[in-house]
């Protein structure tokens, strides 16, 4: 693990200028950071069709190969943050109801995790950390039928986690409590096994702090949002992490996150309109001197955009107290997309770089616990096309 931490930190150093600037605001300012420094990558996505954009952002095996010939590191950098996955056991048999009330793509991951938590098991109760309704902790009750701790914020969800759990008799206990308030301690033991399934940014970072401080017996988590955290800036765990020098913002922790298997192509399409419309009203702010620089347009309804360009430029002008004047909404909607495909092609030099910080991020956490007398695994517990967030980070508290 160090030695892979050290490479991609060196990369992510390397090729900074390619993935720290957003591709929306690059094509907004007009300014393509790294054109200077890669005229000949920045050629070759101008020829690129909107198709063959599309087929590569659907495939990165494809867009990595395609790559290659302008950033010749870059699928060296991607075998090295392969990560084995866990050997699927045969899958869980729940008992008749068990799986209740949890989405279809969702209960993929938790039967999934569950396998992941009961094969490197340790400790003789669960702890499950921002539990929602228990889902993950129910499967793990009636598994290995060992008490479960479900701690969650939200009131309604403990409410509704504990009145599914007493009527399947399940060994499952939920707490109401606050993860960041020093009170949260008190639900750890150092007989736990902690759980956490897509827990948000500093939520998943409190409970390894908290792990660590009380001993627990493991640790399996599988980290999610790391944009959501208190401070600016992202604040590595690890003594390699502080010394990487490498600064991560709110907006470049999303990063990661951007790829995605939900949703479709109705999905895909909703997007696109949306940006085209964005983009478009911004080239007509911009061209009629209407406001200095971007000018965010709040959260649109779906319903908003079946009502077209023009319906969109007057309802954004109006929250934002501008006189539009007498325009050709059809040019500057062209504008739109012709802008959005811009943006879609630097995306794709962008997206490359997704994985290798997702890596850094989690290989920061698996040696910050190895530092503190863990035994640390970092593998992935499912397919991508579960859910791309599938790293898990295991770790067992060594004797």
């Amino acid at each position: 693990m160090h030695q892979s931490f050290a490479d991609i930190t060196s990369f992510l150093i390397r090729h900074q200028s390619y993935w720290r600037h957003d591709p929306f605001h690059q094509v907004i300012s007009g300014q393509v950071v790294w054109q200077p420094s890669a005229p000949r990558l920045f050629e070759w996505l101008q020829t690129l069709s909107s198709q063959q954009i599309h087929q590569l952002k659907s495939s990165t095996q494809c867009t990595i190969e395609a790559l290659e010939p302008y950033i010749s590191d870059i699928r060296a950098i991607h075998t090295a943050t392969e990560l084995s996955s866990i050997c699927a056991a045969d899958e869980l048999t729940l008992p008749r109801g068990l799986d209740a009330g949890i989405p279809g793509r969702k209960l993929e991951q938790i039967k999934q995790m569950t396998t992941a938590c009961l094969n490197d098991h340790a400790g003789t109760e669960w702890l499950e950390w921002c539990s929602g309704k228990g889902f993950l902790g129910r499967l793990l009750a009636s598994e290995s039928k060992q008490t479960v701790t479900s701690f969650e914020f939200q009131g309604a969800l403990c409410r509704a986690g504990q009145q599914e759990a007493d009527k399947r008799a399940l060994p499952m206990r939920f707490v109401q409590g606050d993860a960041f308030s020093p009170q949260a301690k008190w639900v750890f033991k150092s007989t736990q096994h902690a759980v956490a399934l897509h827990a948000c940014g500093d939520l998943h970072v409190t409970l390894i702090k908290y792990a660590v401080e009380q001993s627990l017996s493991a640790l399996t988590i599988s980290p999610c949002c790391y944009h959501l955290i208190q401070g600016d800036s992202y604040s590595p765990l690890s003594q390699e992490g502080k010394a990487a020098n490498l600064s991560l913002t709110k907006q470049e922790l999303r990063i990661p996150l951007q790829e995605t298997v939900t949703g479709g192509e109705r999905v895909r399409r909703h997007r696109e309109k949306e940006m085209v419309f964005r983009l478009g009203f911004d080239a007509l702010c911009q061209h009629h001197q209407l406001s200095q620089g971007y000018l965010p347009v709040p959260s649109l309804q779906k319903s908003q955009l079946s009502q077209g360009f023009q319906a969109l430029c007057e309802w954004a002008a109006g929250k934002k107290q501008l006189d539009l004047p007498m325009v050709d909404f059809d040019y500057f909607e062209k504008i739109g997309q012709q802008r959005y495909w811009q943006m879609e092609a630097l995306s794709l030099v962008q997206g490359v770089f997704r994985r290798p910080l997702e890596v850094w991020l989690a290989l920061d956490k698996a040696l910050y616990l190895q530092q503190q007398g863990f035994s640390v695994a970092l593998r992935t517990f499912c397919e991508p096309s579960v859910t791309p967030r599938n790293i898990l980070i295991h770790a067992m508290r060594q004797q």
